[in-house]
């Protein structure tokens, strides 16, 4: 592994099509059916690209939050939903934002607290956040009572808590290079610390394509917000943005272990 001129060579954790349906748990990945095939692929540097969310899926902002401690979920359940609401509105120009009243903290598995977490580990496998349906469902679901909704979409806001360089970076692939067939059908499953009872939905996996064009920012810092598209009800704009960990071939040995947050939230326009 090695650079190439502001890009980077890494495994990326596509899989393979098989008879059987694969499924992933939140937190009891012993029990996941995920039939790995990595592939060694080019990951560039998106800083200075200008990528926006509704060609390529995934753009990068400036911005700062209120709170002190973004490891505290209470507060960013309190304070930073409503930031990031304001941000997605900012940056889509949507009208109404409803937000997942909670964030989801990833360490990167050098930081030794997956067990002390729900649903914390970074994906090295490839994945979609929601199969096509039931994102469709779920915007449905959160819409606003009363209005007449003419687009509706789903954001993923991931920022790092972690000083640069990321040991685990998150790479994306780029919307514009995906074909719909090499999405692989599979089922999240999450099965919460807490043992409430599990629940699950559709998703996917992704499988190799060389056309693929990957990309990811270097040396992220926690001022900063990676935002990118999960699903839209727009058919020509991008949606189910492919992304996964890779282990950074940049990071020298001792390098802070990756800490993230993801906040999530769904867009509508009215009429």
């Amino acid at each position: 592994m090695g650079t190439t001129g502001g890009s980077i060579r890494a495994e990326i954790g596509y899989s393979e099509r098989t008879e059987r349906e694969p499924f992933f748990y939140a937190n009891a990945h012993e029990k996941d059916f995920v039939p790995l095939k990595p592939a060694e692929v080019e990951i560039h540097d998106a800083r200075g690209c200008d990528c926006s969310l509704d060609v390529e899926g995934f753009t990068l902002i400036e911005h700062r939050t209120a709170v002190e401690d973004l490891t505290d979920l209470e507060e960013v359940g309190r304070v930073h939903s409503g930031e990031v609401a304001e941000l997605l509105k900012s940056v889509t120009g949507a009208d109404h934002v409803a937000m997942t009243p909670f964030g989801i903290l990833r360490f990167s598995e050098r930081a030794g607290a997956n067990d002390r977490h729900d649903n914390s580990h970074p994906a090295r496998f490839v994945h979609v956040d929601m199969a096509k349906e039931a994102a469709a469902g779920a915007r449905a679901k959160t819409a606003p009572e009363g209005r007449e909704i003419v687009r509706s979409a789903q954001y993923n806001v991931w920022r790092v808590l972690s000083d640069p360089p990321q040991d685990v970076p998150l790479g994306l692939c780029d919307y514009t290079s995906l074909a719909e067939s090499d999405l692989l059908p599979c089922r999240a499953i999450f099965d919460p610390l807490d043992g409430s009872p599990e629940w699950g939905f559709p998703n996917y996996l992704l499988q190799y394509n060389p056309a693929h064009r990957w990309f990811y920012y270097s040396e992220m810092h926690p001022g900063e917000a990676l935002v990118f598209k999960a699903s839209e009800s727009d058919p020509n704009r991008a949606q189910m943005m492919p992304h996964g960990a890779f282990d950074n071939p940049l990071a020298p040995e001792g390098s802070p272990p990756r800490i993230s947050l993801e906040m999530r939230g769904t867009a509508y326009w009215f009429a």
